[in-house]
């Protein structure tokens, strides 16, 4: 047991380099392009992204989807819901209720 236990502790700087290290490169680099508040650039974009979701709305083009959009639509708006409940639980402390 001691020598498995050694012969791990010895290998884990090898798989730290040649494992985890790329993956981590990896994901830092879609972190940052991810993980960063809209810059003030970026705010007519996103006007102009909520004008075409309201005129679209109003015009009946949310009836033209194909299957695998609307799905995809659903999916992202039961993540966002999901966050914002697991969010409010987190900022609440509790599951239920407000503790005072």
């Amino acid at each position: 047991m001691a020598k498995a236990v050694s012969n791990l502790v010895q290998r884990a700087p090898i798989w730290a380099r040649e494992y985890a290290q790329p993956r981590f490169q990896t994901f830092l680099k879609y972190a940052r392009v991810e993980l960063t508040p809209p810059t003030p650039g970026e705010f007519p974009q996103v006007a102009s992204g909520i004008q075409k979701l309201l005129s679209g709305a109003r015009t009946g083009r949310w009836k033209q989807l194909t299957v695998k959009e609307a799905w995809l639509n659903t999916l992202v708006t039961v993540e966002v819901l999901c966050w914002f409940f697991v969010g409010e639980c987190i900022g609440k402390r509790h599951i239920v209720g407000y503790k005072v």
